[in-house]
């Protein structure tokens, strides 16, 4: 399915046009008639030779009513620039045929209309006039016919012209992420909300969730028509009507889009390369105040360039889109911007999804250029880059790379170990570039590096503090360290995490503290009294040597001493069935404290139990 726009100036007979090749009067506003010019947009179709249909779209010609034009020509694949033959070129011609050029429509014909109200002579100037204001557009080369919608001379030829441009067509794709901006919104009695507009990028089914941008409005799609005919499947390039279930006309705009949910997000800034008219009259400084038109749908906007100071007449740039309002917007959509002289250029979208940049920065000039001219993959990256690490999901949204596409250059990214995934695809990971993952490896090793320089006792870095100190996402930190692991970087104990190199050693001063302290323990093997307890570090440390067990704060036995009490105590236990504090510490002539904290020790690993004042075994 295919869709034709008509372009030209008021009164030039665009919708007389489409009434006499259709028989539809795209005039449905009873303004529109009783003034007899168009203001909204109308919509028809026509049958080809061979049956096939395509559908119109019937703009306003009138400078009040671009916007309206705008909501409507942007998915059109031929347009019909209409020049009335008594009149010839005219203002709202050349900004029709500027628009038609900034949108890159470069399938066209000429149709000079009214042809019964000029002689021949004057024809073949208007005809003349009509070739040279094309020359320098995409409209270049264009077939021409006049016409008379009155007399119907030279519809047939245009009919013929039109069939042969179609039939050459490849038909629009289908990219699994249809997207229906709606241009018209009304409701008819026992259905419900209805909206029109153009399909892109996919298909739509009867019966499908769907959701309508920017609002996130939830809802499911009770019925399809293409041309006053219900469809199970609405395709890719058609003029479809959807009936919403669920939503009040109220709640739904011009502008807004229909699609699946899931995949697309509203933005507010666009990263674009822009082009201004040629007949531009002024230049348009940064940060210029223009309206931004997209799809079907319209907001003020600030045109922030990055790469200049100001637009001239016909010249190219990039820009960020800084908009008042959010949109729903894909990579290579394009754009117009108008300012209140008129039509001032338009552009193609590269990130959806900036940030905001430096100006004049190289590095964001060269992104943007690579983003440009680069395959998905490259895209995939340069999104990728600035936010590391993303979810898959995320940046594939981010990209808006149609599903495949995009699937399939983030597994060759992958595959090239461009890009390192924390898990499997199918995982939604989160993403880091081969570059931020060794960022991150480096950044793990310093942390940990820093920490056993002023921990040297210390076995490792609690892994809850290393997962502070990189800000990783909780879902990602447990496969981001079991990935530094396996490749070396780190290495695990228990709850600590340290460098692979990392082994705790006392310096020779220490050695001498843990020297001396042993001993003292070992001078009253039961009842140890050292003077004092060694530093903190160098306790701990021997704890984890396996060299002494703490009973409580400052109650410590050497290990081979703690390991022959304990096997006395449960001896004795086995043998009589109990044992109390009191029989202890007489078994080992020591003091009640001793005792004491011997018994509660072993209680806390589930060796014994307390029965009163007996202990039992567990």
């Amino acid at each position: 399915m295919f869709v034709i726009g008509t372009a030209g100036h008021v009164d030039h007979g665009k919708s007389a046009l489409v009434h006499a090749l259709t028989g539809i009067d795209p005039d449905r506003l009873q303004e529109e008639k009783e003034r007899g010019m168009t203001i909204d947009l109308g919509f028809a179709w026509l049958r080809l030779p061979g049956g096939r249909e395509v559908s119109i779209v019937d703009v306003p010609g009138h400078e009040r009513f671009v916007h309206n034009m705008l909501a409507g020509i942007g998915g059109v694949d031929l347009a019909l620039l209409v020049i009335a033959a008594d009149e010839g070129v005219m203002p709202q011609t050349r900004e029709h045929l500027a628009i038609i050029d900034l949108f890159e429509i470069k399938h066209g014909v000429l149709v000079v209309t009214k042809k019964d109200l000029v002689d021949e002579e004057w024809l073949g100037l208007v005809d003349a006039d009509a070739h040279e204001a094309v020359k320098e557009t995409v409209l270049a080369g264009a077939p021409l016919v006049n016409v008379s919608s009155v007399t119907r001379e030279g519809l047939d030829d245009l009919v013929a012209i039109i069939h042969g441009i179609v039939a050459g067509l490849p038909p629009r794709a289908d990219l699994g992420r249809p997207r229906l901006p709606v241009d018209r919104v009304f409701t008819v009695p026992g259905f419900g909300t209805i909206v029109t507009g153009t399909l892109v990028d996919g298909v739509l089914n009867v019966g499908q969730e769907a959701e309508v941008l920017p609002q996130r409005l939830r809802t499911r799609i009770r019925g399809l028509q293409t041309h006053r005919q219900k469809l199970e499947t609405a395709q890719p390039g058609s003029r479809v009507a959807a009936n919403l279930a669920g939503l009040s006309t109220d709640q739904v705009s011009r502008g807004d889009v229909v699609t699946v949910p899931g995949w697309l997000s509203p933005t507010t800034a666009l990263d674009a390369r822009v082009r201004a008219v040629p007949d531009l009259p002024r230049p348009l400084r940064h940060n210029a105040r223009v309206t931004f038109h997209l799809g079907s749908g319209e907001t003020p906007a600030r045109l922030r360039l990055l790469d200049r100071d100001q637009l001239g007449a016909g010249e190219e740039g990039l820009a960020q889109m800084r908009l008042d309002r959010p949109v729903a917007s894909v990579r290579g959509d394009a754009f117009i911007f108008r300012t209140s002289q008129g039509t001032a250029g338009g552009g193609r979208v590269l990130d959806p999804f900036p940030r905001r940049h430096r100006r004049f920065a190289a590095n964001v000039i060269q992104a943007l250029e690579a983003r440009e001219h680069g395959d998905p993959a490259r895209a995939l990256l340069e999104t990728l880059a600035p936010r590391q690490p993303a979810e898959a999901q995320a940046l594939l949204e981010r990209t808006t790379l149609a599903p495949a596409e995009g699937r399939a250059a983030l597994e060759s990214l992958v595959a090239q170990a461009e890009v390192v995934p924390l898990g499997g695809l199918d995982t939604n990971p989160y993403l880091f570039t081969r570059d931020g993952w060794r960022r991150l490896a480096l950044e793990a090793s310093e942390a940990l590096s820093g920490y056993h320089r002023s921990l040297p006792l210390n076995a490792g870095m609690p892994k809850e503090e290393l997962k502070s100190r990189l800000k990783l996402p909780g879902r990602a930190f447990p496969t981001a360290l079991e990935r530094l692991v396996k490749e070396g970087e780190l290495a695990e104990d228990g709850s600590l995490v340290r460098l692979p190199s990392h082994q705790p050693r006392l310096t020779a001063s220490q050695q001498a503290e843990a020297d001396a302290f042993l001993q003292a323990l070992e001078r009253e093997p039961y009842a140890p009294a050292p003077e004092k307890l060694p530093d903190p570090a160098v306790l701990a440390f021997l704890t984890r040597q396996g060299r002494i067990v703490r009973l409580g704060d400052n109650v410590c036995l050497s290990a081979p001493r703690y390991e022959e009490m304990k096997r006395k105590v449960l001896q004795q236990i086995k043998q009589r069935g109990k044992i109390t504090v009191a029989e202890v510490r007489d078994l080992f002539q020591t003091s009640r404290k001793y005792a004491l904290a011997l018994m509660e020790h072993l209680a806390e690993k589930k060796l014994t139990r307390r029965v009163g004042d007996e202990h039992v075994l567990r």
